[in-house]
């Protein structure tokens, strides 16, 4: 019997719960907010907001106002030095660091003890649980997982306190046993240049035998392509013959995803998408043929939802999760064990079903370009840019958009920087395309286009190679969980890049 034979029958009383996403979605979710709001009651923040006295969810929404890190972050300065029992009972050790808000350039999210385990690791096992029942013949457990991961610091130098990425956290606390099938070692996983830990990685990997891979895309490929370097081989699977799946987060897989297939060529290679983030494990791609996601449920985390349309506004519509409809475009707010309540996560989503709860990521609240009243959304710009490349063979590696407010000639536009890994061969053909395309699928932005009246067709700017590296690496961002944003109202990140384009 193989050690995935083996280990799997493990899995087994998890698949059967996991049944319950499919026909009790409401009552796991009214189960958790019971269930938080009873751990979180003799907290300050429980006790300032009648956690005590809560019935269920309409006395919690209304006796709890909606937050935004802003809002929170005072009480989470006091846990991150030391005091306990603040927005979660005890004292919290670990704060993942996530990107910056707009008045600071990192927000610390605490990562509890209960939030670990109930939260962060019930998703890992969850993915390989949904992994194992949908491929009975895989052999994952008898190579090795490749996982990337971040690193951390000491956190105002308290003792036994750090603040990190949320990988390097998990990395930092996972089981011992768990070290005996993951690669790379624990020190070289946890080094903070991203450059000498990717290139420690591929010599330390590279005469192993590795199943299975987790990370983002973008800086898996990275390190993939450093293992390809070393190897002279042309495709993967002639450096890991046994490699099977890789689970991925953080961006969309879709602008990488031909890459990645040139890379592994082997028939039976799979993609499992994960959504996780520093505040939580939110959803796991359950069934291979739909591109949509599982909403995780029975974990220590509470969604409610505000309709874009009317996000921003003074009181905006929040519904619980039985209160979504389908097709509508929502800002998820979340309370977990990590002491975030109804904490606004950043994260746009729409619900392809119901029963079960399953979804896509649409893109970020702030992550958009809305400056003429065309409301695109990363969503949009994926699937236009897939289109785009579909139609003419080009790849698309990094990209960022902004609005031309008023060029010289007073017309306004969309600009569009991109590095392509293989560009396309008539750049004004792929151009159009990716345009039409996008008004296809957006109304607003097809208004907007028509006759060239309010918007003039988008112009491509082609990043030259590794651009958006370099500018990672200018800001101390070079590995991890950290990306690109991909739309903005403001200049200011594109014309940061433009000016690095043309200084080379």
């Amino acid at each position: 019997m193989s050690l995935t034979q083996f280990i799997r029958k493990v899995f087994v009383p998890r698949q059967v719960e996991l049944e319950r996403h499919y026909t009790q979605g409401e009552q796991l979710q009214r189960d958790v907010l019971k269930s938080l709001i009873k751990r979180g009651s003799d907290t300050e923040y429980g006790r300032n907001h009648a956690f005590s006295t809560a019935k269920g969810y309409e006395d919690f929404s209304h006796n709890v106002p909606v937050n935004t890190y802003e809002e929170l972050k005072g009480d989470i300065d006091r846990m991150r030095h030391g005091e306990r029992d603040i927005l979660w009972p005890g004292k919290v050790k670990w704060y993942a660091k996530s990107s910056g808000t707009t008045n600071d350039k990192s927000k610390f999210i605490p990562v509890s003890e209960d939030g670990l385990h109930n939260i962060h690791y019930n998703g890992g096992t969850d993915a390989v649980a949904f992994y194992l029942r949908n491929y009975p013949k895989s052999r994952l457990f008898d190579g090795r997982a490749l996982i990337l991961g971040g690193s951390h610091s000491p956190n105002y130098n308290i003792h036994g306190s750090l603040v990190g990425d949320l990988s390097a956290i998990l990395i930092e606390n996972i089981n011992p046993l768990a070290n005996l099938v993951r690669v790379p070692k624990k020190q070289t996983a946890l080094l903070s240049d991203f450059e000498v830990k990717r290139d420690r990685i591929a010599h330390e990997t590279l005469k192993k035998n590795v199943t299975n891979l987790s990370g983002v895309p973008s800086w898996m490929l990275s390190v993939l392509s450093r293992v390809m370097e070393l190897s002279g081989k042309s495709h993967l699977e002639e450096v890991w013959p046994n490699i099977e799946v890789f689970f991925h987060g953080g961006v969309a897989f879709t602008p990488y995803r031909k890459q990645y297939e040139q890379l592994i060529t082997k028939p039976d290679m799979h993609y499992m998408e994960t959504y996780n983030a520093s505040e939580g494990f939110f959803g796991l791609q359950d069934d291979p043929a739909d591109k949509s996601m599982l909403l995780m449920l029975d974990y220590d985390v509470f969604y409610e939802f505000i309709p874009m349309d009317e996000f921003g506004s003074e009181k905006p519509t929040v519904v619980p999760l039985w209160g979504v409809e389908t097709g509508r475009n929502y800002a998820m707010l979340i309370s977990t064990s990590c002491g975030l309540w109804r904490y606004v996560i950043g994260d746009t989503v729409k619900f392809t079903s119901t029963n079960p709860y399953k979804f896509v990521i649409t893109g970020r609240t702030k992550h958009f370009i809305n400056a003429f009243g065309e409301e695109l959304i990363v969503d949009n710009a994926e699937k236009g840019l897939a289109y785009a490349c579909r139609m003419t063979g080009a790849q698309v590696l990094e990209y960022t958009a902004a609005p031309v407010f008023m060029d010289s000639k007073g017309k306004c536009r969309h600009q569009w920087l991109i590095e392509f890994s293989k560009e396309p061969e008539d750049l004004s053909r792929f151009a159009d395309l990716f345009d039409k395309n996008m008004q296809e699928i957006n109304s607003d932005y097809e208004a907007k286009r028509h006759k060239d009246i309010t918007l003039q067709p988008l112009e491509i700017v082609v990043a030259r190679h590794n651009l958006f590296n370099d500018w990672l690496k200018m800001k101390g961002k070079l590995g991890g969980q950290h990306k690109v944003p991909r739309l903005s109202n403001s200049r200011d990140i594109i014309d940061q890049l433009l000016g690095m384009n043309k200084e080379n």
